[in-house]
């Protein structure tokens, strides 16, 4: 475990979850039912971890 980096885990999880609840919330002011934004809300998380993942190991690729 030579040089971990534990913020990257970190942010990414910090990433997704603050994703879901801004989607959820922006879906309940706008008149959504609570479940139906929720399910959108939850897409929307998968993707924004899907793309910071991305962003982290082509930065890393970039650095070997």
């Amino acid at each position: 475990m030579k040089r971990y980096n534990f913020w990257s885990p970190l942010l990414l999880i910090a990433v997704a979850l603050i994703t879901r609840s801004l989607v959820t919330n922006l879906g309940l002011v706008f008149g959504m039912s609570h479940e139906a934004a929720s399910n959108i809300a939850i897409i929307a998380m998968i993707i924004a971890a899907l793309i910071m993942f991305n962003r982290l190991t082509k930065a890393r690729r970039n650095r070997k």
